[in-house]
């Protein structure tokens, strides 16, 4: 099966929402014709017609103006009543890889989201690349909450409370990430691991 570009991916993520249908229902509920809905909004019936049948994925201020005209929330569109049970599979090719940092030009770690399309999870589960990198270069960082670490391939050292620690291959680690810390490859090669952050406990 050929792999899924970014924009195939997300419009796929959004098609998930069913926009169009929710749409078309409150329109009818309304009892609007698409040319008296395309005089409250400001936009044409072909392309009222065009969102309703999921032909086209609204931009979110075209979706502002409708959701006024009905006097709902955005969240309307990307919520769902039905009560679904988690589930949520992510295919191989449907992944996209993330510099650390966009603006940054040597990144301490590549990753992908493993859960993008779930939507009220607990937690967030990445697939990380580490980089072969001098133990000199690379900074701290620090986020609220825990993280999980599962060495997939290769060696990981983290720096945690000033002091370094090698992960090899099999090796987990959970830590307090609200503490500064840091990650690199200090093999030979790149390491692969399995990196899940959980939120803080209200």
């Amino acid at each position: 099966m050929a792999s899924e570009t970014g924009p195939e991916t997300i419009e796929r993520v959004l098609s998930s929402f069913e926009i169009g249908r929710k749409l078309r229902r409150l329109r009818l509920r309304k009892k609007l014709a698409l040319s008296d809905l395309a005089k409250h909004t400001g936009l044409s019936s072909s392309l009222l017609s065009q969102l309703e049948t999921g032909k086209m994925i609204p931009t979110l201020p075209t979706l502002a103006r409708v959701a006024m005209v009905f006097d709902v929330g955005l969240e309307h569109f990307f919520g769902d009543k039905r009560e679904r049970k988690l589930f949520s599979i992510v295919r191989a090719g449907e992944r996209m890889r993330f510099p650390e940092r966009a603006d940054t030009p040597v990144p301490a770690y590549f990753f992908e989201c493993l859960a993008f399309p779930s939507q009220g999870k607990g937690l967030q589960a990445y697939l990380a690349e580490f980089p072969s990198r001098p133990a000199t270069e690379g900074g701290e960082h620090f986020h609220e909450g825990s993280e999980f670490l599962h060495i997939i391939e290769g060696v990981v050292t983290i720096r945690f409370q000033g002091q370094d620690h090698d992960l090899n291959t099999g090796d987990s680690l959970h830590m307090d990430s609200s503490e500064p810390h840091s990650y690199r490859a200090s093999g030979e090669t790149a390491a692969r691991a399995l990196v899940i952050t959980i939120p803080p406990r209200i």
